[in-house]
């Protein structure tokens, strides 16, 4: 059987200082495979190796970085490559090419302290106006051009993921209740405290159940200000999420808490979960300290996941 290859390749160049780190970090984030500086004559041993083991098949688009520092760096060659890459094989190769001006580019490494890779024993303006002469020709057969000069960091990879990014791949997102008495989760995005709400811990019969059980959701929504604060709690994430897959972030957790892990935080996580999905999102729904471990002769007893649902 041939193994899958990769169909959609991007050879990301540019000047140095000008961005390619940030890039092929952004690609990876994105669920690229990416290589940075591989010899030129190794690159197609690369794009027919088989997919890393657990890939189940999949090919994942390839972001190929090259630069000036390559080893048999040769802008002929590349430009031929990446033509016959897309004129005989049909497969989806392109070049980004990133670019900012003389002065910026001096700047940026002065602030890191970095010599130019090729200014080791020259003036840095040197060494930029022979990389721009060098890199002429590939910058012209590029199929993209960004310039970063005046961009942050932050602005390179909202480009890079408009441009490149997969919008079918929203952010994983975790709603979780938690026991303050047990700590708050290390891996929280947002925290939300339900120890303001009436406390079913008082009410003898209520004491035994948990958040799912429908007495214990009831007392807690005869507080007067259940309905304001969970509906304002709602309309806060239904505002952020959007911007935190805007932003690229993979994994969003919502953490609530109240003092046991069992009442009030349960049953907020439930109603918070419902609405999300209703919202379209698809929520894992996790209460760490609804049930938990007996303690042992080698743990303190202080468990881990209890309880875990997937809802899609």
């Amino acid at each position: 059987m041939t193994a899958p290859r990769p169909d959609r390749i991007l050879f990301v160049t540019g000047m140095s200082g000008s961005g390619k780190k940030t890039a092929l970090k952004t690609f990876e984030d994105m669920g690229w495979e990416t290589v940075d500086n591989l010899p030129l004559s190794l690159v197609d041993s690369l794009l027919g190796a088989a997919p890393a083991e657990g890939a189940q098949g999949l090919s994942r688009p390839v972001a190929i970085g090259i630069d000036s520092r390559t080893r048999e760096f040769d802008v002929a060659r590349i430009v031929r490559g990446v033509r016959q890459l897309r004129d005989e094989e049909g497969r989806d190769a392109q070049i980004l090419f990133l670019d900012a001006s003389g002065a910026e580019i001096a700047r940026r490494y002065s602030e890191t302290r970095s010599r130019h890779p090729l200014a080791l024993d020259r003036p840095i303006e040197d060494g930029i106006t022979y990389e721009r002469e060098l890199m002429a020709p590939l910058r012209e057969a590029a199929d993209h051009l960004i310039e970063t000069t005046g961009r942050t960091t932050n602005d390179l990879q909202a480009l890079l993921r408009q441009a490149f990014g997969d919008a079918g791949q929203p952010s994983q997102l975790t709603v979780m209740s938690f026991a303050f008495s047990r700590g708050v989760p290390r891996d929280a995005d947002l925290v939300f405290d339900m120890r303001f709400l009436r406390n079913p811990h008082w009410d003898p019969d209520l004491r035994p159940m948990t958040g799912l059980d429908a007495p214990v959701g009831a007392y807690i929504a005869a507080d007067p200000i259940w309905p304001e604060s969970r509906q304002r709690i709602e309309d806060l994430l239904l505002l952020l999420l959007p911007r935190y897959e805007a932003e690229g972030k993979s994994y969003v957790t919502i953490a609530i808490g109240c003092t046991g892990g069992k009442h009030r935080s349960v049953h907020m996580a439930e109603t918070v979960a419902a609405r999300l999905r209703d919202a379209g999102f698809s929520p894992t729904l996790r209460h760490r300290d609804l049930v938990l471990k007996k303690p042992d002769a080698q743990g303190d007893g202080r468990a881990g996941v209890m309880l875990k649902r997937s809802d899609g």
